[in-house]
């Protein structure tokens, strides 16, 4: 179980997959890469999600960003 304060901080929901390896004699949690299909939009190549993403706010850029600098 990973505790809501940290599952709230890298924006964990329930039933999200998470990659757990061990380095260093330490155990690590990350959030899964998420799965993308290429389309070809005309003469470009566009990723596109497998699953449903939530919107990507400036309010999550900015936390993320403030985190990242500490």
């Amino acid at each position: 179980m990973i505790p809501k304060r940290i599952r709230e901080r890298l924006g964990l929901r329930g039933n999200d997959q998470v990659e757990i390896t061990e380095r260093d004699g330490r155990i690590e949690i990350e959030p899964a890469p998420t799965g993308v299909e290429l389309v070809r939009e005309g003469s470009v190549l566009v990723a596109r999600p497998e699953r449903p993403l939530p919107p990507l706010t400036d309010e999550i850029v900015r936390e993320t960003l403030d985190r990242t600098r500490r």
